[in-house]
């Protein structure tokens, strides 16, 4: 049996301190205000809401897409380091999949939230028609779901075996837990070749299942016809930025985490630099299919094109709109270009920054289109014209962002968030291969 002791002292689940339990109380408070503005908005119908007839997709729907869009790259990132053998990804891995699991999970949970009628969700499977986008985005979500939690348990089985051992004295209760979910992981060479192939399919599976997820999330709004929307670049358009939102999710969940457990000796600044050169290279694929979807179409434009680019350009949404191109994603490739824009420090500021800016980027995708209805929008009320969340969206909104990271929060403070087995081989293959060398 290997020495896990150090390994244990600074990998395995802890008490929170004083800190954690007031973040977790914070979340929790803001889940709450979320959940009772939600009921409100039950009780009282969307009226509670600035969406009407024309403007019917509001933040519910962004924040939908930027939640499936930070799922994805947390699958890919983890399907690709999964199936390449580099060791540098081992201190990462689980952390992504731990905002893949989150982030899906809350995918599901705001699309119902955006629905009106909750109760009437069943009419989805009934009467779902297989030629609809919807039906296509109630069956894959589910399944998604399903291997991004499997991905994330199957990993941890050896992990689980060694923390029932490390808190059989100490926590009881835990180690007890912690040992039916080893499912009586012993080691042996038949478990391990199981579960490493059980690994693979998974990731092999998921890789497909996350570019199906985005790539329907995109028909959702190209098969509408709607100026804004109607491009057969969609797909990809998502894929790219996909991958920038949840990469920059990805460096700031590391950076708070590897901060506030003092994990600086498993995750360095090696790793921030291979994340910020994966997000540059994000960003600027991102940005090019930015260029495709907006300065290409500004040449020729038909005139419901040209109305809907002058109101990004120069009208309503201008200012937000070159904040998020210019602040959000130009210049954070600009800094990500120089080693010392990829120091952890930096990274965080960026990925913070990328983060923010693609959400806000969602809103873009969604709110404009609307504004421009097939129908004529003259003759209708002035609050028609326009479209801001109001305050029981951004309170239920918030909720919806709060229990994202409140998942986070949970799975990092009762799961090892850098795995004790692999860690624990990886050294001991390192030491083998120094004494070789000797």
């Amino acid at each position: 049996m290997k020495n896990y002791d150090t390994l244990l002292t600074d990998l395995a689940p802890s008490k929170f301190e004083r800190k954690g339990v007031i973040w977790t109380g914070f979340l929790l408070l803001v889940v709450i205000i979320g959940a009772i503005a939600y009921i409100e908005e039950l009780i009282e119908g969307q009226i509670t809401t600035n969406m009407r007839d024309y403007a019917l997709w509001g933040i519910y729907i962004s924040n939908f897409v930027f939640f499936v869009a930070t799922s994805f790259v947390g699958s890919a990132t983890v399907a690709i380091l999964r199936l390449t053998k580099n060791t540098w990804r081992t201190p990462i891995v689980r952390i992504a999949e731990i905002i893949c699991v989150a982030s899906i999970i809350m995918a599901g949970i705001t699309i119902m939230l955006d629905m009106g009628r909750p109760d009437r969700l069943l009419n989805l499977f009934i009467h779902g028609r297989m030629q609809s986008p919807i039906t296509w985005d109630v069956i894959i979500i589910p399944t998604f779901m399903v291997a991004s939690i499997l991905l994330l348990f199957f990993p941890l089985i050896p992990d689980f075996a060694i923390l029932k051992n490390h808190f059989k004295d100490k926590k009881p209760t835990w180690s007890k837990w912690y040992g039916i979910l080893s499912l009586n992981w012993t080691g042996s060479k038949k478990q391990i070749k199981i579960q490493q192939k059980s690994i693979k399919l998974i990731a092999l599976l998921i890789l497909p299942l996350g570019l199906i997820l985005q790539t329907i999330d995109a028909w959702l709004f190209s098969t509408t016809y709607r100026v804004g929307w109607d491009s057969t670049d969609m797909g990809p358009y998502f894929i790219s930025g996909a991958l920038v939102a949840g990469l920059g999710a990805l460096i700031v969940v590391v950076f708070v985490v590897r901060k506030v457990y003092k994990l600086e000796n498993y995750i360095t600044d090696f790793h921030f630099d291979k994340l910020g050169k994966f997000l540059a290279l994000a960003c600027l694929l991102y940005l090019y299919f930015n260029i495709n979807e907006y300065l290409i179409p500004a040449y020729t434009p038909p005139k419901a094109e040209e109305i809907h680019l002058k109101m990004l350009f120069t009208g309503a949404y201008s200012i937000l709109f070159w904040i998020v191109l210019i602040v959000g994603l130009i210049i954070p490739i600009i800094v990500m270009l120089f080693k010392k824009g990829r120091k952890p420090k930096a990274m965080f500021y960026l990925g913070l920054v990328v983060v923010l800016g693609s959400w806000w980027k969602r809103f873009l995708i969604v709110t404009p289109t609307l504004l421009h209805p097939f129908l004529p929008i003259q003759g209708v009320p002035e609050s028609w014209h326009h479209y801001f969340p109001s305050l029981g969206e951004w309170l239920v909104t918030f909720g919806t962002l709060a229990m994202a990271l409140l998942i986070i929060t949970l799975l990092i403070r009762f799961l090892p968030i850098i795995p004790i087995q692999r860690t624990a081989d990886e050294q001991e293959e390192l030491e083998q291969n120094k004494n070789t060398k000797s």
